[in-house]
């Protein structure tokens, strides 16, 4: 997948910059900015898909699999 790269100017807190450098283990402001979106966008995925499973799990779709006898052998 071709990624497309955009040039944009923002004013961003240098600590807090630094600060998810130091977390994300990046080395150039670019970057760090780059992986903290996609890290963003990864972890609202993570975030629907557990909404999702749970709804499932309230809903008993995985009741089944509490029987154990129902398990293969």
């Amino acid at each position: 997948m071709e990624t497309l790269v955009e040039k944009i100017q923002v004013e961003v807190d240098a600590a807090a910059l630094a600060e998810a450098a130091k977390e994300l283990g990046t080395g150039t402001n670019e970057e760090t900015v780059s992986t903290a979106i996609r890290e963003a966008v990864a972890r609202a995925r993570r975030l629907k898909a557990l909404d999702e499973l749970s709804a499932n799990a309230q809903a008993g779709e995985f009741d089944e699999l509490l029987d154990k006898s129902n398990y293969r052998r």
